[in-house]
């Protein structure tokens, strides 16, 4: 889906397909078919964004092999589809049963991360849409927050500087521009946007900068404007801004909300706590066991936009608005890649659960109808 800025910039809304499990590329080929193109057809739009999760192998396939990214390609055209945002964050296995924090590694400490970035970012520079400003590719926030030391750090930035080498080389090859956005998470090195600033100090802005989860960004507890001039005040560019809600509990002493928490917690993702006084908690569970109730929780669970989570919990989609407000109400887009991230669907609530994928497809073109209503209300228009 596309729509205009007011100063004339096309703003492309995706969803991601990280929310479908998909280890090779006839399950991608599939998703395209099932999900992709029914979800198109339910909002009635010549051409839908995706934003494509590539696991790790087959992200070096397709960049080494012309016949299967060709087919790719030819297939996302088939079906009335396009991209210019990869989902590099998960490297591979994300709806493994237990994934939790493996899905930090490798970090970028490790080889394994710059190889599978830039084979994404070869891929994509192929799949854009020819009309397409730039593409983007989405990663972690260095790392999970330990072990990390200087030595850590200094390997890192040997990293980065080596990541923008290769984008490089890669619009000198290809004229595509493709930018690589560091994603904010609660308890990474990354968590906060005070942190990005500090962490990604010094780095190529003009290929490198952030990607603003709005769950992330309301768990931490940032004021959007805040936290938006903190990037701005670093000279990072939000490459891409991930429009998601975490769960939001008012009282978490009231026993109501105690139970209507316990039914999210899950094994497959990790669910991060954060209290609006500073308490943390790496997961939900131990947040129920430990965490003081004595101020409002928001959790790490990426929750349905448009679906309110069962009463008494809420969600965190006025802050989400708030933050679109502040990134596209202006004279001034501050950012042109906007993907809603709903992993969450099979892990919520059974009763919430979709059960067939018709239901799921109806779940994701209703996330993206209201993302679109949301735009409308700051001033964006279709295009």
């Amino acid at each position: 889906m596309r729509f205009r800025h007011p100063d004339g910039t096309t703003v492309h809304l995706a969803y991601c397909t990280n929310v479908h499990p998909a280890e090779d590329l006839a399950g991608v080929h599939r998703q395209l078919e099932v999900y992709g193109a029914a979800v198109r057809a339910r909002l009635g739009v010549p051409s839908l964004s995706l934003g494509l999760w590539l696991p790790a192998p087959l992200a070096r396939n397709l960049a080494r092999n012309a016949a299967d990214l060709s087919a790719l390609r030819g297939e996302l055209a088939r079906h009335g589809l396009e991209t210019v945002t990869l989902n590099a964050f998960p490297y591979r296995g994300f709806h493994a049963p237990v994934v939790k924090q493996a899905v930090y590694h490798p970090d970028w400490t490790q080889e394994d991360r710059l190889s599978y970035t830039l084979d994404c970012a070869r891929v994509l520079s192929a799949l854009l849409p020819d009309d397409a400003a730039r593409g983007s590719v989405s990663t972690v926030p260095l790392a999970w927050r330990t072990p990390w030391d200087p030595a850590s750090a200094a390997r890192a930035r040997l990293q980065l500087d080596r990541l923008a080498d290769g984008l490089a080389k890669i619009e000198a090859e290809t004229g595509r521009t493709i930018r690589v956005a560091f994603e904010p998470e609660p308890g990474c090195v990354v968590e906060t946007t005070e942190q990005a600033a500090r962490q990604l100090s010094g780095v190529d802005t003009h290929r490198l900068g952030v990607c603003l989860d709005l769950c992330h960004l309301a768990v931490a507890f940032e004021n959007p404007d805040r936290a938006i001039g903190n990037l701005a005040g670093a000279g990072l560019p939000i490459v891409k801004a991930q429009v998601s809600a975490a769960l939001e509990a008012a009282d978490p002493a009231d026993p109501a909300t105690a139970a209507a928490l316990s039914r999210y917690t899950e094994e497959r993702f990790l669910h991060q706590v954060r209290d609006a006084s500073g308490g943390s908690t790496d997961d939900l569970p131990e947040a129920l066991d430990s965490l003081p109730t004595g101020s409002p929780w928001r959790v790490h669970f990426h929750a349905p936009l448009h679906r309110r989570p069962e009463p008494p919990l809420t969600s965190t989609t006025g802050h989400l608005r708030s933050t679109l407000t502040t990134l596209l109400g202006g004279p001034r887009a501050l950012t042109d890649h906007l993907e809603v991230e709903t992993y969450t669907w099979s892990v919520l609530p059974e009763h919430h659960r979709p059960t067939t994928e018709a239901e799921l497809a109806d779940g994701l073109a209703a996330e993206l109808n209201w993302t679109a209503q949301a735009l409308h209300e700051v001033g964006v228009v279709d295009r």
